[in-house]
């Protein structure tokens, strides 16, 4: 009877092993918008789910690191789920805190720009499998806005009478 119990179990451990799963990949990286306490970056997300019935995220987790020290890290909780069959993108925030971006001033000063690896962890429940986690890594840059483009306006298109 165990030879039995067993055979089923490899069978099932096979089966499961062999199942599609989600694939993500990390489209971009962006700065987003700045507030009096922090500049956001916002990293966009193609994520495929392979499954014909939509399946939830139960969270996202994201550590930013620049000049090889850690400047932001975090976890959106409940961001929704994957539909069913088709690439879903996810933007994900990073809120940075201006403090840490001052001490990033020798890298942000020769370029303007930040230099970066974005880490995320992407963990879904699975029916019958129960929670995976998508690892993620990226490395880039991103390129900040000048005081010109804060005053920047859209000038009038030359069609307008």
């Amino acid at each position: 009877m165990s030879h039995l119990v067993d055979k089923a179990k490899n069978y099932v451990t096979e089966k499961i092993a062999n199942m599609k799963k989600p694939e993500a990949t990390v489209d971009d990286v962006d700065f987003k918008n700045v507030s009096r306490n922090s500049a956001t970056f916002n990293a966009k997300v193609s994520v495929s789910n392979p499954y014909s019935t939509a399946i939830p995220i139960c969270e996202i987790s994201y550590v930013l690191k620049s000049a090889d020290r850690v400047i932001a890290s975090g976890k959106m909780a409940d961001p929704g789920s994957l539909k069913a069959a088709v690439t879903t993108l996810l933007e994900v925030p990073v809120i940075v805190p201006y403090s840490i971006l001052f001490s990033l001033a020798r890298d942000i000063g020769a370029d303007w720009d930040i230099d970066y690896e974005l880490q995320l962890g992407l963990i879904f429940d699975l029916p019958i499998i129960g929670d995976i986690t998508i690892p993620l890594s990226t490395k880039g840059e991103v390129k900040l806005p000048t005081f010109s483009d804060f005053f920047k306006r859209d000038s009038p298109s030359n069609n307008e009478t």
